[in-house]
């Protein structure tokens, strides 16, 4: 595979639009991670929530335990404190619900935010790269193997424009019929340019 072309201006221009792509592709995934931290910091109000909840909880349950101790006042002390020491629990699992929801849609929102762009620009930009670095490896691999210039010049009649054929000649077909050596080797250095490969 042959990642860039050998012609200095459409270098150029494939470098910009690789550094172009990968910027916004690191972007979009610092934008996702960006909104991530936002929402998964509303989980402090859950993490207060259960921790009031479990302290709640947790003193109800002491001085149920203790009140419940004393002699003939005892069980029917406790039956209060029983009861706030089960609103302290609601509490402290309304507390972990919120936290894990709030995660759950932080997860959601950064991938959605990071991946969708992502994959949109791998699908614009890196598909093409991938055809035009496959494209331009076979050419280059035609053109060292000493492959004859007429199947290059063929592959130009059938591949390229008709004003870029035109360019090279008024009648390309006619010349490469005749083996015209000037009209054949143009048309096999525009079919290599295209793939971005200069003909040696």
């Amino acid at each position: 595979m042959k990642p860039y072309s050998d012609f200095a201006a459409h270098r150029s221009r494939q470098i910009t639009v690789d550094v172009l792509a990968v910027a916004a592709i690191a972007a979009w995934i610092w934008l996702g991670a960006f909104v991530y931290s936002l929402v998964i910091g509303l989980t402090d109000f859950g993490v207060q929530m259960e921790q009031a909840g479990a302290g709640f909880r947790s003193t109800m349950t002491d001085v149920g335990d203790n009140l419940g101790g004393v002699p003939l006042i005892g069980g029917g002390i406790r039956g209060p404190f029983d009861s706030a020491s089960s609103a302290g629990a609601t509490l402290e699992s309304a507390g972990q619900s919120q936290q894990a929801a709030v995660a759950d849609l932080a997860t959601g929102l950064g991938w959605g935010i990071a991946l969708v762009p992502v994959l949109m620009i791998l699908v614009i930009w890196l598909v093409p790269r991938l055809r035009f670095m496959r494209r331009a490896g076979q050419a280059r691999t035609l053109a060292r193997s000493g492959v004859a210039l007429d199947l290059l010049a063929l592959r130009a009649l059938t591949n390229q424009r008709l004003p870029e054929l035109a360019a090279v000649d008024s009648d390309p077909t006619a010349a490469w019929r005749r083996g015209d050596a000037t009209v054949m080797r143009a048309l096999a250095a525009l079919e290599l340019k295209s793939a971005g490969v200069r003909l040696t």
